[in-house]
């Protein structure tokens, strides 16, 4: 089966399968050798660990792209791809819609915010019109060769206009042919136990380890119909996380051992990138 159809398979279950967001390729292969079944390719990762900046629409579809081409050389996982606003009007939506499925995506995410866009964890938001956002989804439907190929719309609407009026604009989404639905940023718990009553497709759940949406367990939100519970940036705090603790040992001590648990063990990180598979490539064409 291919990853476009394991995907689809694994939307339409709406059992709330966990999927980690990556920043690079050796975190997605970390999200495959844990046995995660699909991985989500960040932009506010890419943004932060990539350029050390936040998440306001300073990544362009070159480095999204790149980051999804190396990431679907790496892993056999399902791709969702932050795709942000398709930068730029329905027909960038277009471009970046042909562009991503030839770099491997298996499911393209586009939002509905004024760029250049921001964390939809963040203040300031704006979004643009209905019949604009509606259009771009409906190019990013013609767009795709491929009709496995899925398209997610996301709405950011619940900050600016209220929850009723993103539930509406997710709606008019899965009418224009959205195959997944993604209500960002809902801030209480009863309006994320209400989504899967009030919309027929399949929807995606963003968990934000210290954002606005009250944090639900995985389990609870698939027993609520939810498709997918995305945590996109787990990873990339994880990692920041483990630097600080590592480096600071480093400056205070002068010295990390192997042994102290701070760094992985120099033989795990060569089983990550697959050196037993050069060496054997390497011996070959000797």
């Amino acid at each position: 089966m291919s990853t476009r159809k394991q995907l689809k398979a694994l939307v339409e279950a709406r059992r709330g399968v966990l999927v980690p967001g990556a920043f690079n390729a050796l975190s997605a292969r970390v999200i495959e050798d844990l046995g995660f079944e699909a991985l989500y390719i960040t932009g506010a990762g890419v943004t932060n660990m990539w350029f050390a900046m936040p998440d306001q629409g300073f990544m362009g579809l070159a480095e999204i792209a790149d980051h999804t081409a190396r990431i679907r050389d790496a892993v056999q996982l399902p791709l969702l791809v932050d795709a942000d606003t398709g930068f730029g009007n329905a027909l960038n939506v277009y471009h970046t819609v042909r562009t991503l499925e030839r770099a491997g995506a298996d499911c393209i995410q586009l939002e509905d915010q004024v760029a250049p866009k921001r964390c939809g964890h963040f203040s300031g938001k704006e979004v643009i019109s209905t019949e604009e956002a509606v259009a771009k989804i409906k190019a990013a439907v013609d767009a795709r060769r491929d009709g496995d190929l899925l398209i997610m719309a996301r709405t950011d609407a619940a900050a600016t206009h209220g929850f009723e009026a993103a539930v509406e604009r997710a709606q008019r989404f899965a009418e224009a042919g959205a195959d997944i639905l993604f209500v960002e940023a809902v801030t209480k718990a009863e309006e994320v136990r209400a989504l899967p009553q009030r919309l027929a497709k399949p929807q995606l759940m963003n968990m934000v380890i210290g954002g606005r949406t009250p944090i639900f367990n995985a389990e609870q939100l698939g027993q609520l119909g939810f498709g997918i519970v995305l945590y996109a940036n787990a990873a990339l705090q994880g990692a920041v996380a483990g630097m600080q603790k590592a480096l600071t040992v480093l400056r205070d001590e002068k010295e990390v051992q192997e042994a102290s648990g701070l760094v992985a063990p120099f033989a795990e990180r060569q089983r990550l990138v697959g050196k037993t598979h050069w060496d054997a490539l390497e011996k070959k064409y000797q």
